[in-house]
């Protein structure tokens, strides 16, 4: 198979200058066809791209900085497969069997990528395949790693080629129905775009000197028949929040009862070291009892440790993508001693990865990256006869590309006869509400769901985010976050040495920040 890449030879970025796709566990060479189109191009770009490169990246490389030279690559002959990264029309003379072109919210080419962005948001990305119009695939990624507009677009083109090699495999897509916004027509000047960014930046310079970012923190109550599971929403008894000292924020709550006692495990992070940890507290009935203590720490950062019972005893697989695995642990002592039994998946990023049975199968949800792009808008699925595998890719993986209805937030459950899950809404920021999906169909080659309600943070729920719903019996657990100020001692001895005005200062300005921010 001979791919090629038609870029403008007036835009050349570093994304461009891949030189492989792998497909089918092989990778294939890719040639670069360069094209001189009239497409206008935006004032100044090129500047206002190193400008952010110099600011908001520290001087690192990221994929919308220009190249120069343009590289030159031996033409290996006529192409099979044409991605068409421009917006000049197609040249009715090539004879390629596959003639695709990645649109953004309809349109072609790198400028309709950014018009999208400088409206205000990333575009949704199509890849169609010129030769009969159908759209191959479809997906909205998620921007939480997009710094400014160079960052927006190198996201966007990272996401777009990880799009390429599920079409190019043959497997079957499962293409979502996403609404594709309009594309305004006229083009915004970026400058005032990427100054703003560049204040925002320094905003948050300000909010981490001051306070703690993220800071998430568990919320947790006794339920009863008002379970979020049932209502569809945040009501009934109120949520009580589980103490952290300040320094530490915790996340991702998973209740489990074991040997008749019930513990809620979660994600320990150090603020100070910024490494996770598994920790857990033990609940009584009306609330938690005793110290938060320790129970798994690796020299990586850990985090949603996933629980599950099989063959009578107890299995925890915790979050590993700094990793790049998917591990599994053995319950030796409950609840603080566990030990790593095997690996069920290796060589990849699947993070919050959740496990169901359904027709006699255990299935594997997580959200998958390639190595670029975001972390919350993708979603694999594999499949095995037994927990302990081994464990089959699907065969639409990845599943699919949406940042609203990707990732984990939490257990399955079975509601009414139907299979339900949890997932993380990203649309306005990673982690910033959470959806209730209905599994519709789910086998080796299928995949459905549909997402019945929203939850968002508000009057029932002060957190300022909400990405996490697990249950065991009565005990219902959600997690959020909130503006933390660095360690009270700082705030004491700011006070004792007449200097409280000034942190006041500091603390009025956080709060602002905050809720832009957030």
């Amino acid at each position: 198979m001979i791919i090629e890449f038609r870029c403008d030879r007036e835009q050349p970025r570093l994304w461009m200058c891949r030189e492989s796709l792998r497909v089918n566990d092989q990778d294939i060479p890719v040639q670069i066809a360069w094209i001189t189109t009239s497409a206008p191009r935006p004032a100044g770009l090129d500047m206002l791209f190193e400008l952010e490169r110099i600011v908001l990246r520290k001087g690192k490389a990221g994929g919308a900085d220009r190249v120069k030279p343009i590289p030159e690559r031996p033409r290996a002959g006529s192409p099979d497969v044409v991605v068409d990264f421009t917006a000049a029309e197609r040249d009715p003379s090539c004879s390629a069997k596959l003639y695709l072109r990645p649109r953004f919210n309809g349109h072609a080419g790198e400028d309709a990528a950014l018009a999208a962005i400088l409206a205000g948001d990333l575009p949704v990305i199509e890849i169609v395949n010129e030769l009969d119009g159908a759209v191959m695939d479809r997906g909205h990624p998620s921007a939480e790693i997009a710094a400014g507009l160079s960052g927006g677009l190198d996201t966007v083109m990272a996401r777009t080629l990880s799009m390429l090699p599920p079409i190019l495999s043959g497997a079957p897509r499962l293409v979502p129905q996403l609404t594709v916004p309009a594309l305004s027509s006229a083009a915004p000047n970026p400058a005032p775009f990427v100054l703003r960014g560049l204040a925002t930046s320094i905003a948050k310079e300000i909010y981490r000197l001051c306070c703690y970012a993220p800071h998430w923190h568990i919320g947790w109550r006794y339920a009863g028949d008002t379970d979020i599971w049932r209502t569809g929403d945040l009501s009934g008894p109120a949520w009580n929040v589980l103490a952290d000292p300040g320094n530490h924020f915790y996340a991702d709550p998973v209740p489990v009862k074991w040997q008749g006692r019930t513990f809620v495990f979660f994600e320990d992070l150090d603020h100070r070291t910024n490494k996770g940890i598994i920790s857990a507290i033990e609940f009584d009935g009306n609330g938690p009892i005793g110290p938060v203590m320790p129970v798994l720490e690796e020299p990586w950062h850990l985090s949603y440790p996933f629980m599950i019972e099989h063959n009578g005893e107890l299995w925890m697989i915790p979050e590993s993508t700094a990793h790049r695995d998917v591990p599994i642990y053995k319950c030796i002592r409950f609840p603080d001693k566990w030990e790593r039994h095997s690996t069920l998946l290796s060589g990849l990023e699947l993070a919050d990865v959740t496990i169901t049975q359904h027709n006699g199968l255990h299935y594997m949800f997580g959200a998958w990256r390639d190595g670029t792009g975001g972390y919350s808008d993708t979603l694999a699925i594999y499949y095995a006869e037994q927990l302990l595998g081994p464990w089959q890719p699907h065969a639409a993986n990845p599943i699919l590309m949406d940042r609203a209805t990707t990732r984990p937030a939490g257990n399955f459950v079975t509601v009414n006869g139907k299979l339900w899950r949890p997932v993380q809404d990203c649309t306005n920021g990673y982690g910033a509400a959470l959806g209730l999906a209905e599994v519709l169909e789910l086998s080796p080659t299928t995949y459905r769901q549909a997402v019945r309600h929203l939850l968002q943070p508000g009057p029932l729920w002060t957190g300022r985010k909400l990405h996490t719903l697990n249950r065991c019996g009565q005990l219902e657990v959600i997690d959020g976050s909130r503006v933390q100020p660095k360690t009270t001692a700082f705030l004491t001895s700011l006070r004792s040495s007449g200097r409280s005005s000034q942190w006041d200062w500091h603390s009025a300005l956080a709060k602002p920040i905050a809720r832009r921010l957030h």
